[in-house]
Order: C-alpha cells, then sequence, then structure tokens
C-alpha cells in the first residue's frame, strides 16, 4: 500500500489516496502506522477519497484509532497532496470533513503548493452542542477543577471539541501531567483538545496543544482557531492573530461579519513509501 507522510507546521500524518488504494480498517492501520517505533510514525491516518458533495473528501483517524471529525493541519495537506498529485488543477477547491464541507484556496510556486487558506467555518459555542457539561449556555472562563487546581476554561468547538485555558508560561508546562486529566473529565462526554495559551499582545499568542487521541502534537489547526476565538471572547486580542507553536506559525482571522474563522498556513511533503496492507 502506498502511503505520503505530510506535516503542517509539525503536525503530521500517514497520508492514503482512496482514489487508487483500498483500506479495510482504517482505525486498525491508524494505530500501526503512527507508533514511531514500529511504524511510520505520526499523529494519525488521514485517508482522501472521493466525495459526492465536495471536490474531494478527508477522513481523520486519531493515532489511538478514533477517529476525528475534522483536522486543520491535515486539511492543508490533503490540498496539497492532490494538487501535487495532478489530481485537480485548481486553486480554490471543496473537501468535505465529519464537521462538514470546508472550502481552501491554495498558494502555488514552481507548480507546488506551499501555503493554504482555509475557511474553517463557524465557531460553535453552544455547551450542548460542543459538548461540554454546563449550566450555562456558553464556557467562558469557566472553573475547572483538575488535578486539585482550579483552571479557567473557555470552549469552543470547531466541529470537533477544545477547551482553552489561559496560563503564564506554556513553556515549562507540564502537559503531558494535566493534558490527560483535561482529556477524559467528566465534563466531556466525548473528551477534548486542550489548549494551553500565553497571551503575548492583541495580536499574537503561544499556544501548546493536546489532543484528543494523540496527545501533545506539535500544532492543532482546530485548536488555533478555537484559541484565537476564546482570546476574542475573553477581550484578549483583536479578530486577526498570529498562533505560534511548537512546529511553526498560523495566522488566524476572524471575520464578524460572516463570523467564519480563517486560516492560513504552510503544507509539507516529508516521503512517500510503501507499506504492507
Amino acid at each position: 500500500m502506498k502511503f505520503t507522510k505530510m506535516h503542517g507546521c509539525g503536525n503530521d500524518y500517514v497520508y492514503i489516496n482512496c482514489f487508487e488504494e483500498t483500506v479495510e480498517n482504517p482505525g486498525e492501520l491508524a494505530i500501526r502506522v503512527s507508533d514511531r517505533h514500529f511504524g511510520i510514525g505520526s499523529d494519525g491516518l488521514i485517508l482522501i477519497c472521493p466525495s459526492e458533495v465536495a471536490d474531494f473528501q478527508m477522513k481523520m483517524y486519531n493515532a489511538d484509532g478514533s477517529m476525528g471529525e475534522m483536522c486543520g493541519n491535515g486539511i492543508r495537506c490533503v490540498a496539497k497532496y492532490v494538487y501535487d498529485h495532478g489530481m485537480t488543477d485548481r486553486t480554490h477547491i471543496t473537501i468535505e470533513t465529519g464537521a462538514g464541507v470546508k472550502t481552501l484556496d491554495l498558494t502555488v510556486e514552481d507548480g507546488k503548493v506551499t501555503m493554504v487558506r482555509v475557511d474553517m467555518g463557524e465557531p460553535i459555542l453552544e455547551a450542548a452542542k460542543i459538548p461540554v457539561v454546563s449550566e450555562k449556555e456558553r464556557v467562558i472562563d469557566e472553573p475547572i477543577l483538575v488535578q486539585g487546581r482550579e483552571w479557567k476554561m473557555t470552549c469552543v468547538s470547531m466541529g470537533n471539541p477544545h477547551a482553552v485555558v489561559f496560563v503564564t508560561d506554556t513553556k515549562h508546562l507540564a502537559i503531558e501531567e494535566v493534558g490527560p486529566c483535561f482529556e477524559h473529565h467528566k465534563r466531556f462526554p466525548k473528551r477534548t483538545n486542550t489548549e494551553f495559551v500565553q497571551f503575548i499582545s492583541r495580536n499574537e499568542i503561544n499556544m501548546r496543544v493536546w489532543e484528543r487521541g494523540a496527545g501533545e502534537t506539535w500544532a492543532c489547526g482546530t485548536g488555533t482557531c478555537a484559541s484565537v476565538m476564546a482570546c476574542i471572547l475573553n477581550g484578549y486580542t483583536d479578530d486577526e492573530v498570529l498562533v505560534h507553536l511548537l512546529g511553526g506559525d498560523l495566522k488566524i482571522e476572524y471575520d464578524r461579519e460572516s463570523n467564519h474563522i480563517f486560516m492560513t498556513g504552510p503544507a509539507t511533503t516529508v516521503f512517500e513509501g510503501e507499506i504492507e496492507g
């Protein structure tokens, strides 16, 4: 089975072209290929498939085999893959995801995609739809008890659940200890991604992320969008923010008129190869 290893800001996935390959058990395959010692090594598996409602379909699986609704870094890489492999010659395309159809604009240099701008859609703020257990309709700067400590979280869904927590220092955060406690907290019926955000200025933040089903990753596209929305809801930033991640930077823009969030960032091919199916 042929595969391509790609990453967006260090958030790496194994990509399989399901126009040419057949994957019988994607959850099991995701666990196998994601292993960084006995597999290829990745944060998960993404299948590029035909779609009846968009130009292409993306199916995303976490490193633990669970299926995710959406991956912001992954969808940029899907866009690069289909253009670079001649599956489309257009620089404005649509991709079906578990969180709906997304629209993407591709920047091409020397025949290859280098940057992608994604319309990530509208942020979901209703607690029941995220989902997060709360007595309030929206969870903004709300206390949550984790590891015997009270944290303040703001919850946003970008098609998948996010709990955004503001901290004074992301660099020295013991994320491997606190991350799983947030992910599996009883207030998150479908578990959650957790973003730890350090405010720098009205247009700049640092962010580390503990991803549901994958652990700490070097970047999270939907997480950056959720983090910027949380910053705006708490009055910390303006509507255009540069987000610094372990693997690089993403530019996030919130358009108040349409209530849509836009993400711009790179997509990179690492290598191609074959693995036993």
